[in-house]
């Protein structure tokens, strides 16, 4: 009998270690808060982040990161500058390194809002808090989806790598949102 109680409570002891080192090293839930990723992300959907993709990789462009913001809260945007270009918007059109890039994410937007106003505010990197003429190695420049609503590199700045916690990968809330983000 005592043989069988301690099988239990090493198989409990287990699996409590697996899943510390799974939420620690590799994969965390996150709760999206707030308009700032609209229509992409939805207030109070739920996310599964890969803490791993940077941990052996490093962000591209358009993935949907979650960053620490300040010390109480996490902030969730898309990277849109990576280290070393130059970006700025120009009548609604991302330019990196002055060449015109596509955002599909924002399409069915600018589709919505009258015709002579623009989704995104123009502005260039340099203009930026930080005042840089590109993305500093080891940064990325990040912006929400909702651009009219949206605390992104355009007021806080550059995000360093350090404040990186993951690629947000998998909506698992609600049920008629689960699938993978985009």
């Amino acid at each position: 009998m005592k043989k069988q109680w301690f099988e239990w409570i090493k198989a409990f002891a287990i699996a409590a270690v697996l899943a510390v080192i799974v939420r620690v090293f590799l994969f965390a839930p996150v709760i999206v808060e707030g308009p700032s990723m609209l229509p992409t992300l939805h207030n109070g959907q739920h996310l599964i982040v890969s803490k791993i993709n940077y941990t052996v990789g490093e962000p591209d462009r358009f993935d949907i990161t979650v960053f620490h913001a300040n010390n109480q809260q996490d902030y969730i945007k898309r990277v849109i500058g990576l280290p070393g270009e130059s970006v700025a918007v120009q009548n609604d059109q991302l330019y990196i390194n002055g060449e015109p890039v596509e955002e599909p994410y924002l399409e069915e937007q600018k589709q919505a809002i009258p015709s002579g106003q623009d989704l995104t505010d123009d502005f260039t990197i340099e203009e930026l808090p930080g005042g840089h003429s590109t993305v500093p190695e080891g940064y990325v420049l990040v912006l929400g989806d909702n651009r009219d609503n949206s605390t992104d590199s355009r007021s806080i700045g550059m995000v360093s790598y350090d404040q990186l916690v993951g690629e947000a990968l998998f909506t698992y809330w609600p049920l008629d949102r689960v699938g993978l983000t985009d």
